[in-house]
């Protein structure tokens, strides 16, 4: 009876032997299906590392006078990279210039017979404190109309002494390479000293113009304490005034529009080269994807070069189109960076893009096959180590 028993249990056992790999192999199964079936509801996709890109754009016509920064070099909000120079020909504004010379000659010219009409009138007056009182308001418009007639030549003198300086050192260049004699840049070294001589002297004599006005404002004030104008002197110099005027704020224009204009970094950043149309890459020329450079004209919102953050602020994905549905903000997901130091880190979804657009080329699987996906921008969170442009895998939780 006990062998019977024992070969009954023997052969139950052996079934059992026999039947546990299937089941091993179903339970296998069933947890592999299991894992397939939640992946299939996670996405995982690349993201692009993108840090903020500024444009620094023209915002005049003008040539570039210098670009005092290089690419790749770092630079603090505020930092002036460009300077333009808002005269592209100095002719113009040396015949306007010259026209505002020649005004106030011919109100300096009036002001002689008004001078003479004024001290006339003064000598038929029963006292001499009238002819004071006029003689001062006179010097006071003489001294004015001198700072503007210096003003004006100064100003004339300094465009003609840059083209100038110009032309010494274009003469030095080419005396360098023995195509013109030395007689050539003598001569052009000594009109440029002979100009900066009379520009240097106009100053001073500006300086003094200027002191002389101070006194005679000094000399007419003190008198007007002592007795009210006299509104004779007023009526006869108020056309005279008022023109002068005029030309004043027609001359402080010139020199506005003459001044350099400095274009400086928006944030603080790194110089980089200037994004460009898919149709212009034809065009350009070797060495010409840096930026632009000193002695270039550029047109009013033309791009001189870009500024972009050292470090980047977000990620940008896209999601194919088959987890669209998944999509939402503030989703939970887990940043993993493959490149040295490895890191893994929690993040979420800042935003989700409104529609499926092209992805970036690198992120095509087939460099020939577009792709296209809906994009979400990622938040970077901190500690994680990434470079701008650097690929970021990016997995839902």
């Amino acid at each position: 009876m006990r062998r019977k028993i024992s070969r009954n249990y023997k052969r139950g056992f052996a079934q059992l032997h026999h039947l546990a790999p299937l089941v091993v192999w179903l339970a296998v199964l069933v947890c592999v299906v299991g894992l397939f079936y939640r992946r299939a509801q996670r996405f995982e996709v690349v993201g692009i590392a993108q840090g903020q890109v500024h444009q620094v754009a023209a915002t005049c016509t003008g040539r570039l006078k210098s670009v005092p920064v290089e690419p790749f070099q770092q630079v603090k909000q505020g930092q002036v990279v460009a300077v333009i120079d808002t005269v592209l020909d100095s002719e113009p504004l040396r015949a306007q210039l010259a026209t505002i010379a020649a005004s106030v000659e011919h109100l300096m010219a009036q002001l002689v017979p008004t001078q003479e009409q004024l001290l006339a009138e003064a000598d038929n007056l029963e006292t001499t404190h009238a002819a004071d009182q006029r003689r001062f308001y006179v010097d006071v418009e003489n001294a004015e109309l001198r700072i503007l007639e210096l003003r004006a030549l100064i100003a004339s003198d300094r465009i003609t002494l840059e083209d100038l300086a110009m032309e010494v050192k274009i003469v030095q260049d080419l005396l360098r390479q023995d195509v013109v004699a030395p007689y050539e840049f003598q001569k052009a070294k000594a009109a440029h000293d002979s100009l900066a001589k009379k520009v240097d002297e106009n100053e001073r004599l500006l300086e003094q113009a200027k002191n002389d006005l101070e006194q005679a404002r000094q000399r007419r004030d003190e008198f007007s304490q002592r007795q009210l104008v006299h509104p004779s002197v007023e009526s006869a110099l108020e056309v005279i005034r008022k023109e002068a005027q005029v030309q004043e704020r027609l001359m402080d224009e010139l020199l506005a529009r003459s001044k350099p204009v400095e274009l400086k970094a928006p944030i603080d950043g790194v110089v980089i080269a200037i994004p460009i149309r898919a149709n212009e890459a034809l065009l350009r020329r070797p060495g010409e994807k840096v930026l632009r450079r000193a002695g270039e004209v550029v047109a009013s919102g033309e791009p001189i070069l870009a500024v972009a953050q050292v470090q980047p602020s977000e990620i940008v994905a896209y999601v194919g189109e088959a987890q669209l549905g998944q999509l939402r903000e503030k989703m939970p997901i887990e940043l993993v960076k493959n490149t040295p130091p490895a890191q893994i880190a929690r993040s979420e979804v800042m935003f989700v893009g409104p529609t499926v657009e092209v992805m970036p080329e690198r992120l095509w699987r087939n460099p020939a096959i577009p792709q296209w996906g809906r994009p979400i921008v990622v938040k970077i969170p901190e500690g994680l180590k990434l470079v701008p442009g650097e690929l970021v895998g990016i997995r839902q939780l």
